[in-house]
């Protein structure tokens, strides 16, 4: 390789790498925004795997993501302190920080286990929407977010694309719009995981109204190797279009043993069975664990 050649390759890594520290302090706020978020080194590197896990919390959602570059990120905390059980069977026992906690709305079953992860963890990041709720587990829940004094607070927006480290990206389908004064469910960040060839497609309690524009708007685009089910299997979600455009091998319930809510709801579980897709539930396996290499992905 002659010295001309060596220059030129230099300069490009060189501009690629500003480009990169650009991103990752502006403002992410505004529709199609990019954000580069590394980890805080605190976390153990995924060894070349991304694993996903759905966390035991009950009647509610939490998801919990470490990177193949070690960054960690926190969906939701379900209802209360059970996530502080959950969280240390997939992170080091004395690691005490958090890259990034993303909020897909407001209700209870989704941050009320949040402001407990504020008390005992460091976050780095946080990802919300504006939509508004006036209950007092809302409240509790901004009143932490602020007092973390966390390096960033994202607003998502459809469009918007989170790397995850060098490795894998968060890329937002809704809210397409300002939620501020929607139906909370309705106001759920849907987002798209993907590491390499495999995909997990998160939709917070998102309704198959939601569900049906996105279909309308991304169509087979939105094709993923795992789906968590919208609003923990209820009838309002999972509709036949959505199904058939995201195409998905597994379906993850997460939902509580017995719950008074019958989810997932029979008509549901029929939908995704007949369409030949394994469905998975926190209410019968616990922690449901999902490992990829990028080319595959399967359950631990």
């Amino acid at each position: 390789m002659n010295d001309t050649v060596l220059r030129f390759r230099i300069l490009v890594l060189a501009v690629l790498l500003l480009f990169a520290l650009l991103v990752s302090v502006a403002p992410f706020a505004s529709t199609g925004q990019l954000a580069v978020l590394w980890g805080s080194g605190e976390g153990e590197a995924g060894g070349g795997y991304l694993t996903v896990a759905f966390l035991d919390v009950g009647q509610g959602d939490a998801i919990f993501i470490t990177t193949p570059d070690g960054v960690q990120v926190l969906i939701d905390g379900g209802p209360d302190a059970a996530v502080l059980r959950g969280l240390p069977q997939v992170m080091p026992l004395l690691d005490r920080t958090i890259d990034v906690v993303l909020a897909t709305h407001p209700d209870k079953d989704h941050i009320g286990g949040l402001v407990d992860v504020f008390n005992r963890y460091s976050v780095g990041t946080i990802i919300q929407t504006e939509n508004e709720s006036d209950t007092a587990v809302a409240s509790a829940f901004t009143f932490s977010a602020e007092a973390e004094v966390a390096e960033r607070y994202l607003s998502a927006r459809a469009g918007d694309v989170i790397f995850l480290g060098a490795s894998t990206t968060l890329e937002i389908f809704s809210p397409a719009s300002d939620p501020t004064n929607w139906e909370s469910n309705n106001a759920s960040i849907v987002a798209r995981l993907t590491y390499g060839e495999i995909n997990f497609m998160l939709t917070g309690d998102a309704s198959s109204g939601i569900e049906e524009y996105l279909v309308g708007q991304y169509g087979d685009v939105l094709e993923s190797e795992v789906l968590k089910l919208g609003h923990h299997g209820s009838k309002t979600s999972s509709a036949a279009s959505f199904l058939d455009a995201v195409a998905p091998l597994y379906a993850v319930v997460s939902a509580g043993a017995d719950n008074s809510y019958g989810h997932p709801h029979t008509e549901v579980v029929a939908r995704v069975k007949e369409r030949g897709i394994k469905i998975l539930s926190t209410a019968d396996r616990g922690t449901i664990v999902f490992k990829s290499d990028g080319a595959r992905v399967w359950v631990q």
